[in-house]
């Protein structure tokens, strides 16, 4: 639960570095408090995942500052960057998975990392999320060896794992094989509820309706930066 009274993620005229991101170099600027809903509508979700980068202090910016939980990324060193990672939730499209590994290694090595919690717990936690998206257990088998299916399923536990403060998704729904809308609003509401962040981007502005009740605010990244939408 954020205590700081403040917003858990603020960006402030942060303008990225062009040559080393695909984000335009624009100042963007968002404030998301403790319990909120973002969606950010966005064609090109290779930018989305840039954009959940910048979030999570992973683009050096020309001007301005991104904060999350108060604490500038910039001024952090890695061991205390890596530890603030650790309490962030990713969906993204971007490849995360090797198959070097079965598929429960991937899934929790961050909290192993980042976080003190048992063995034990963390496997509780695991099977858990696990069944309610639908695996019959926790996927040992290595990525290669999941349907299409399984992986976004394994994709939903890995964000949700260790009740994490901020939520990045990039939108799983759209090209799910399956209907993973139910478990995947429960888990959500149940972030926000303990005070979690979150900033959902989708590409199609259909995927949210259901939930638009509890969105927070709506905004477009586009060429020309961050703006905000009128909620149909």
């Amino acid at each position: 639960m954020n205590r700081l009274g403040g917003p858990l993620l603020e960006l402030t005229e942060a303008t990225p570095a062009f040559d080393e991101s695909s984000l335009p170099p624009v100042p963007f600027t968002l404030r998301v408090m403790a319990g909120e809903c973002v969606v950010i509508e966005c064609r090109d979700m290779s930018r989305a995942t840039m954009f959940a980068d910048l979030c999570s202090g992973m683009v050096h910016l020309n001007h301005g500052t991104a904060r999350f939980m108060g604490m500038n990324w910039t001024e952090l060193d890695d061991r205390h960057r890596n530890a603030l990672r650790g309490r962030i939730g990713r969906i993204t499209r971007r490849p995360i998975w090797t198959d070097l590994f079965g598929t429960h290694v991937s899934i929790m090595i961050k909290q192993l990392h980042h976080t003190t919690v048992s063995i034990e717990d963390l496997t509780t936690e695991t099977l858990h999320l696990s069944e309610q998206f639908g695996l019959p257990g926790i996927p040992t088998e290595t990525p290669r060896r999941l349907s299409d299916a399984d992986i976004v399923r394994s994709a939903c536990v890995r964000a949700f794992l260790g009740q994490p403060q901020m939520m990045l998704i990039e939108d799983p729904l759209e090209t799910s094989p399956v209907d993973l809308s139910q478990p995947f609003f429960e888990c959500l509401t149940a972030a926000r509820d303990r005070g979690a962040a979150v900033v959902w981007f989708v590409r199609d502005s259909s995927v949210w309706q259901p939930y638009r009740k509890a969105v927070s605010a709506l905004w477009r990244l586009a060429d020309d930066g961050l703006l905000t939408v009128r909620r149909r």
